[in-house]
């Protein structure tokens, strides 16, 4: 792709987001009962594309059953609330009170107390017991740490998520973990991310991960992109990643799924994510604004409460639906933040694709005038497309 010169020191590539592109209908349909958007990873088969972000918000070990029930699958932040303290509902209901310009300090204290490994594994086994596929969420710097209490909990898939995860990891104070040992010795499938480049994604690849999570700074409630200046736009970032899918297939014979995490607010952008080639996608502000959620209209993401230097907000979210009506419908409104999968299965019928892996080679454009081209009444009365 040639690059465009910012300046004469400096030249750079053009990068595209959700709302840069658009998916361009081909010369066939579908009915949408005949789209199969089924997702596969290692020996786990699930009904959606999904994973439920591991943000204390959106998932606790009651949301993370519904959203299994449901067909996706839910991520539990083990360094959270829900591993800080035996009974956290008082503290969920006191940070969905707190003024705006407390809320942070506030949440820092409350995320000082020390995770108890015997929570880890209770939580995990909760979700277990329930049926549905067990899924949670560490940092690198905990993942040695919290190793023996996933395993000892019998954990289906562990994802090793950082705002930013590489595979060459360098410190003079510490010892890094190391990726690939760490993955090969664990006996348990793992997904790790976030990245946002080419190359980035291909290192992760080359770590033994079954998947890796595209996205830095996307989110809703993130604000990497503004307190650290480093990011790259969605629709860029994940066609980057699908890229290096490719390379590594071709290298190795194995195949490693793109998750794309963040930046995800309606159906439609579901649907761009996996045309850019995504194989699933980890959502959170959609999942907070359920009836269900633990956040009580409120969401905040992993590192929101770092003690030194917070890179989330809290916002506020409007409460939609059950997590049912979110993920499966039927949808009551036109806005396209109800049945999100029902959306997804559609743009592949009316695009003509059968298999969400048919969809990632769909037709795009850059198209910055999709979402106001014609929507000039929507946009003054603020309804439909204009919220």
């Amino acid at each position: 792709m040639p690059e465009v010169e910012i300046g004469i020191g400096k030249s750079g590539r053009r990068a595209y987001g959700f709302d840069d592109i658009a998916i361009v209908p081909s010369r066939r349909t579908r009915d949408p009962e005949d789209v199969d958007i089924t997702w596969e990873i290692d020996a786990f088969s699930f009904d959606l594309p999904l994973m439920a972000s591991a943000m204390d918000g959106v998932v606790s070990p009651a949301t993370a059953i519904e959203v299994g029930r449901l067909g996706g699958v839910g991520v539990l932040n083990l360094e959270g609330l829900w591993t800080r303290y035996e009974d956290p509902e008082p503290l969920f209901e006191e940070i969905a009170g707190l003024d705006n310009e407390k809320a942070t300090a506030r949440m820092q204290q409350i995320y000082s107390e020390p995770v108890k490994p015997a929570l880890v594994t209770e939580r995990i086994r909760e979700i277990r017991e329930a049926g549905v596929t067990s899924c949670a969420s560490v940092t690198p710097q905990r993942a040695e740490q919290f190793a023996k209490a996933v395993v000892d909990a019998e954990i289906d898939l562990l994802v090793i998520q950082g705002t930013v995860v590489s595979a060459e990891h360098v410190s003079k104070s510490v010892e890094p973990l190391n990726l690939k040992q760490f993955i090969r010795k664990l006996e348990v499938p793992v997904i790790v991310g976030g990245c946002a480049s080419f190359n980035a994604a291909h290192h992760l690849m080359r770590t033994g991960a079954v998947g890796i999570l595209v996205g830095v700074g996307p989110g809703n409630a993130c604000t990497t992109r503004g307190v650290l200046g480093i990011g790259v736009p969605q629709a860029t970032a994940i066609a980057d990643a699908a890229g290096a899918r490719m390379r590594h297939l071709d290298e190795t014979g194995v195949y490693v799924h793109v998750i794309a995490d963040g930046g995800i607010s309606r159906g439609g952008d579901i649907a761009k994510a996996i045309a850019m080639g995504a194989d699933a996608v980890m959502m959170g502000s959609p999942l907070a604004a359920a009836h269900e959620a633990p956040g009580r209209g409120y969401h905040w993401g992993m590192a929101t409460f770092h003690p030194t230097l917070p890179r989330g907000t809290r916002v506020r979210t409007q409460a939609r639906g059950s997590l049912r009506e979110i993920l499966v419908g039927p949808a009551h409104e036109n806005d396209g933040r109800l049945n999100l999968f029902g959306a997804l299965r559609t743009s592949m019928a009316t695009c003509g694709y059968q298999t969400v892996k048919e969809f990632q080679k769909a037709e795009v454009m850059v198209a910055p005038s999709l979402q106001t081209e014609g929507k000039g009444l929507q946009r003054s009365q603020q309804v439909g497309m204009g919220q």
